[in-house]
């Protein structure tokens, strides 16, 4: 009986090292990953000018600066002491600076962050404007504008400060939000 099972077990150990050697040798092939072409890249540019457009095709936005980086995570855009243009649906569009600006990879959001000065030209639907404040957001896509921070106005026969700002592109009216201070020029008699 002895003999027996020392031949049951060589021949039970026998057919499980068969077996796993054919489960290994049919086994399905593994597969190598798709292959979908290289990961987009970084990249920066130096002196450079960008026009954004919008869905129909229209001028958006441009930003021409000394750098840009492009961010390979998200797709956003850093930018060093941009000047800029914003196109306004009717009227004169809004030209300026700021230390630095972040666009979204949309170009729905621009961050124009640090000191920011804007200016707009007079044209028949509004008068001319200057805006001076930091870290302002803009989003072409709604031509609107806002800002937490202080901002001043200045208009041809007025000053206007603040702390917030929206301002509509599209009806050209530019709102402060609190703490407003107002200096208005006297009309000369003719």
């Amino acid at each position: 009986m002895g003999e027996r099972r020392v031949s049951l077990i060589v021949v039970l150990a026998l057919a499980a090292g068969l077996t796993w050697t054919l489960l290994w040798l049919l086994r399905p092939p593994e597969e190598e990953p798709a292959f979908v072409g290289p990961p987009r890249s970084n990249y920066t540019l130096d002196n450079f000018t960008l026009n954004a457009l919008d869905e129909q095709g229209k001028l958006s936005f441009t930003v021409s600066a000394p750098a840009l980086a492009r961010r390979n995570d998200d797709g956003s855009l850093w930018v060093e002491t941009p000047d800029f243009l914003i196109a306004a649906a009717k009227g004169q569009p809004w030209k300026g600076k700021s230390d630095s600006a972040f666009v979204n990879k949309a170009g729905s959001h621009l961050l124009l962050a640090g000191a920011v000065e804007m200016q707009r030209d007079a044209s028949p639907e509004a008068a001319e404007a200057r805006v001076v404040t930091q870290n302002l957001d803009v989003y072409p896509d709604e031509n609107r504008l806002q800002t937490a921070a202080p901002a001043t106005i200045t208009q041809p026969g007025s000053i206007l400060r603040g702390t917030g700002m929206k301002a509509d592109l599209n009806t050209h009216q530019l709102e402060l939000l609190a703490d407003v201070h107002a200096s208005f020029a006297r009309q000369r008699k003719p």
